[in-house]
């Protein structure tokens, strides 16, 4: 099975359950991705770090962005409207999550970078 064949899968619910599954599954890497951009964008700050921020960012971009794709899946195939029970709420919310997942992880890479540039280089 290919990737996008899979993707759109999950996203319709038909190898993870009903449809707020997939709505769940998008609002769950939306927020893991939150928390490993928020942890990798605190460590890029400290002088003394205790974890590599690089390895935290992309890992942050990579969760926000299947988060993404798989909220904006959700609410392709999603049939009817808010309140119905397939999930179209959850995807909303999750796009923005996601997104916000994406963001972190760039500001977390930009800023280890400048940590690690030699002044004047």
């Amino acid at each position: 099975m290919s990737a996008p064949a899979v993707l759109m899968a999950a996203a319709e619910g038909g190898i993870i359950g009903d449809g707020r599954t997939g709505a769940n599954l998008a609002l769950a890497a939306g927020a893991l991705g939150l928390a490993l951009g928020r942890l990798a964008t605190t460590r890029a700050g400290r002088r003394i770090s205790t974890g590599n921020p690089r390895t935290g960012g992309m890992a942050a971009i990579a969760t926000g962005a299947v988060g993404t794709v798989l909220a904006v899946l959700h609410l392709a195939t999603a049939d009817g409207g808010p309140g119905t029970g397939n999930g179209l709420v959850g995807a909303v919310v999750a796009v923005p999550l996601g997104l916000g997942a994406v963001l972190l992880g760039r500001r977390a890479l930009t800023r280890s970078a400048a940590r690690t540039t030699p002044p004047g280089g």
